[in-house]
């Protein structure tokens, strides 16, 4: 694979591990600046808001220029944005460098992928693409547990300043490494108007809709998990990180089964998750109170929090494929609607006075109407594949 292609997974890493490693420094964060933890986590909800409006806006605007250019100048901004959220001397600074962060996050998966496709042939272009991703995969693997170890030992704002280099030393490599853009002749870009009416297909925006909810019941849980721990399950916060690294080997795992799942019966594996998710949702009500079985719970939790965004995500590029690439940008935007949602569902619960132990119900409840609108697209998509071979 050309250099550039792990670079770009590199700056994955970074941009992935940007949006995760306030979950994992709250408690510290939030003593620091002086506020409650319900109103630092909201700093979850507000990045995830820029990325999920700023990322489609703004890739109007900088698809008429130069995807390498787009892609250097993006990780250099999202550096400074970096720094600047280490070195915020209040909560309102530190909510602005993260906004910058995430308009530079909104706009650069959807330049990688354009400049992956250009860099390798097209029968290696799947593998390619699968190793760009995998540096977010792996910010939830690595990204998440190393942020709150390096936070908790030697203060939150360190955690920035590593991100901060790794987006610096991507930015360069892809100087030095990434060719300049080449017309592909023959190639035929879809126009605005074609690509918005590929939406109208009830596979996507049900699939967004699914999407969202899935995520509203994970973040309302994952934004204050590390709290979770510390003040329910009573862990020490010298071994927190090792149950956040169980979360993200958890995903990795939930990422593979998920695409075994999709090659084998995508809907069946869908539903079979979101249920499953359900219920191990309300297990967790109960399981957070011991040690053994909250690791366990956890294990589980993120399998399945990860497995079921390959079927989804395969079920909107297929149903449209006439013009896939604003449905597939709109992916990310109903992924951070969720997480903002859920965050801030979270968050006002907790400020309302629910216990941090009754957090997981979300969960079950939203795992349930993402099983519901799964289910109400397949059924369909089934009606109408039949209604078309009775006609035919």
């Amino acid at each position: 694979m050309p250099i550039a292609i792990y670079a770009l997974a590199l700056a994955a890493f970074a941009v992935g591990s940007a949006e995760f490693v306030i979950s994992g420094i709250l408690p510290p964060l939030a003593e620091d600046l002086a506020v409650t933890i319900p109103v630092a986590g909201l700093l979850v909800s507000a990045y995830a808001i820029g990325v999920a409006v700023g990322g489609p806006v703004l890739t109007v605007f900088t698809s008429r220029f130069s995807q390498r250019n787009v892609l250097i100048g993006l990780m250099i901004v999202f550096s400074i944005a970096q720094v600047l959220c280490a070195i915020a001397p209040d909560y309102g600074l530190l909510l602005a460098a993260r906004l910058l962060s995430a308009a530079a996050h909104g706009v650069f998966f959807g330049a990688g992928n354009v400049v992956v496709v250009g860099l390798v042939p097209p029968e290696r272009r799947g593998a390619a693409f699968s190793l760009f991703i995998s540096g977010i995969t792996v910010a939830n693997l690595l990204g998440l547990p190393g942020g709150s170890a390096i936070g908790l030992h030697f203060g939150w704002r360190v955690p920035f300043l590593a991100v901060a280099a790794l987006g610096a030393i991507a930015a360069v490599v892809l100087f030095l490494k990434l060719p300049r853009d080449k017309r592909q002749e023959g190639d035929r870009h879809a126009t605005f108007g074609e690509q918005v009416r590929e939406l109208r297909h009830q596979e996507v925006w049900l699939s967004y809709l699914t999407i969202t909810f899935v995520m509203i019941g994970a973040l309302a849980f994952g934004t204050f998990q590390v709290p979770i721990m510390l003040n329910v399950t009573r862990l020490h916060p010298d071994i927190i990180p090792i149950y956040l690294l169980v979360g993200g080997i958890g995903s990795m795992l939930g990422i593979y089964l998920g695409g075994r799942g999709t090659d084998w019966k995508p809907m069946p594996t869908l539903l079979t998750v979101l249920l499953l998710q359900a219920l191990l949702y309300f297990t967790m009500l109960f399981a957070m109170h011991d040690k053994v079985w909250m690791t366990v719970n956890l294990l589980g939790t993120s399998i399945l929090g990860f497995a079921f965004s390959t079927p989804l995500q395969a079920r909107v590029i297929a149903a449209a494929h006439s013009a896939p690439n604003l449905a597939s940008s709109l992916i990310s935007t109903a992924f951070n609607i969720g997480i903002a949602g859920g965050a801030f569902i979270g968050a006002m619960l907790l400020s309302a006075g629910v216990s941090y132990a009754d957090i997981p119900a979300v969960g079950v409840v939203t795992s349930l109407c993402a099983a519901g609108t799964a289910s109400l697209s397949w059924w369909l998509e089934r009606r109408g594949s039949a209604a078309a071979t009775s006609e035919a």
